[in-house]
C-alpha cells in the first residue's frame, strides 16, 4: 500500500469529529445527569475537561490499537499502522493523538507540513504511517 493523501486523512478526521461530537454529548448528558440536572460548572473543575479529553483519547486509542481505523477511516479507506507494519500499540497510538492535537494547535501546520515532507508531525514521532487502502488503478492499455 502506498501512503494515503492528506486530503483522505482530512476527510476521515471530519467524520470522526462528527460522530466525537455526538459521543461527547452523550457523555455529558451523563454528567448532567448525575449532577442533579444542572449545568456542569467548568471553570471551576478540571474534571470536566479531563473527562472528556479521556473519552476522546479512548475512542482514537481503541480504533487505532483494535483495527487501526476509526469509523471514519473506513469510510475512506485509510488505515494507521506502526512502522513495523504492525497494528500501534496504546502507548503509540496516544503519543499520536498527543501530538495531532500540537499539530492542529499550531494552526494545522503538523497537518501540512506531509505536502512537503511526505509525513505529519505526530506519525513522525510516535512512528507510525497513514495507508491508503484503495485498490491500484491498473495503468496498462
Amino acid at each position: 500500500y502506498k501512503k494515503a493523501p492528506l486530503y483522505r486523512q482530512l476527510l476521515a478526521m471530519l467524520y470522526d469529529s462528527l460522530l466525537i461530537l455526538a459521543i461527547l454529548f452523550i457523555a455529558m448528558g451523563i454528567l448532567i445527569a448525575f449532577n442533579s440536572g444542572e449545568a456542569i460548572n467548568q471553570t471551576n473543575s478540571p474534571f470536566y475537561q479531563i473527562y472528556l479529553l479521556m473519552i476522546i483519547f479512548f475512542f482514537y486509542g481503541w480504533f487505532w490499537h483494535k483495527s487501526g481505523q476509526t469509523l471514519g477511516m473506513k469510510v475512506w479507506k485509510v488505515k494507521i499502522i506502526h512502522e513495523s507494519g504492525y497494528l500501534p500499540s496504546w502507548i503509540h497510538c496516544y503519543t499520536r493523538l498527543a501530538f495531532a492535537l500540537v499539530s492542529i494547535a499550531v494552526f494545522g501546520l503538523g497537518y501540512w507540513w506531509t505536502l512537503f515532507f511526505g509525513y505529519t508531525w505526530h506519525d513522525k514521532i510516535s512512528s507510525t504511517l497513514i495507508l491508503d487502502l484503495r485498490p491500484e488503478r491498473n495503468k496498462e492499455g
